[in-house]
């Protein structure tokens, strides 16, 4: 589905009841069907377009600005472009709301130099003083991912002659998700009671 074509009222009435209960025009992310949407209202309403983004871009001076000279009358000269029911203001502060979410997330994925990593410090513990530790590290450590790097290990005395393995690593945060990684460790049933993170920073 797609909606190119402004040129009268009722096709950005039908967009605007198409984007009610969606943040696209089609599926669940971003493509070119938003692309020719976007391009097409801003071809039919250049103005308006140039003025929305405008202030969107200023989403977060808002509460900075000047008070209006005059506060705002509703009348017959009001362009109304969203439908003229109750639900006006809803749809106008939903719509404006998803622009201003929308380069919000944009500045916050300008692109930077480096990649962004963790270093984590994850506490692996044995069922009891009889698990072969070697094995459980030799296992630990053949887990390999896109983004993770092994660091250093120690065994750490718990008590009873039990031993837990302390180990650290260096992960990027785009690729690497602890719980899936907690879960893969866990996964050595035959030697892993549980693990936990003990302490996590960003590089």
């Amino acid at each position: 589905m797609s909606f190119a074509d402004f040129s009268n009222i009722e096709s950005l009435q039908k967009l605007n009841t198409h984007l009610a209960d969606k943040s696209y025009v089609e599926g669940t992310a971003a493509s070119q069907a938003d692309v020719t949407s976007y391009k097409a209202f801003q071809k039919a309403f250049p103005n308006f377009a140039r003025w929305f983004n405008h202030i969107a871009s200023k989403a977060d001076e808002f509460e900075s600005f000047p008070a209006s000279k005059a506060a705002p009358a509703a009348g017959d000269d009001d362009v109304d472009l969203f439908g003229s029911d109750e639900e006006e203001d809803a749809e106008a502060e939903k719509i404006k709301a998803e622009r201003v979410a929308a380069y919000e997330e944009k500045k916050s994925k300008k692109p930077s130099k480096g990649v962004s990593k963790s270093i984590v410090t994850l506490d692996v513990k044995p069922w009891d003083d009889e698990t072969n530790m070697e094995e459980l590290v030799a296992n630990v450590l053949s887990i390999k991912r896109d983004g993770l790097t092994w660091g250093a290990h120690k065994l750490v005395p718990q008590g009873y002659g039990i031993n837990k393995l302390q180990i650290n690593m260096v992960v990027e945060d785009d690729k690497i998700s602890m719980d899936d990684l907690q879960e893969t460790v866990e996964s050595d049933e035959d030697h892993v009671q549980s693990t936990d993170v003990a302490a996590m920073q960003k590089l």
